[in-house]
């Protein structure tokens, strides 16, 4: 099993930068593909960025070209570089893991979020 701890959340200003980081702990994080999601006010949970456990990532069209998402698995943690950021980024942002195709099923584990407000 994983537990998953999100950081790096708070207020910024529209155009600014902010950078998420999700630090695991317990055994087989490398085995895992790592994603991030948001849930803006009022709305749905949505997925942002993936990152399976061989590197191969994935950015959502609606932050395509101004988020990056990255991981070392060495310090076990996941991060998502969040650039030129608008309104419409704001939303408690979450942290998961799934378990990769070497692993052949099992749990995913959810962090407990950190909000990112984004508001002049």
């Amino acid at each position: 099993q994983l537990q998953l701890m999100e950081s790096g959340g708070g207020l910024v200003l529209p155009g600014g930068s902010l950078r998420l980081s999700c630090v695991a702990s317990g055994s087989l994080f490398s085995m895992y593909d790592m994603q991030w999601h948001r849930q803006p006010p009022g709305q749905q949970r949505e997925l942002v960025a993936s990152i399976r456990y061989d590197g191969i990532t994935f950015v959502a069209d609606s932050v395509k070209d101004r988020f990056a998402i990255s991981r070392d698995n060495d310090k076990k943690m996941v991060d998502l570089q969040m650039d030129r950021v608008k309104p419409e980024d704001t939303a408690i942002y979450y942290c998961k893991a799934v378990p990769g195709q070497m692993l052949g099923g099992g749990s995913w584990w959810w962090g407990q979020g950190t909000q990112v407000t984004v508001s002049s």
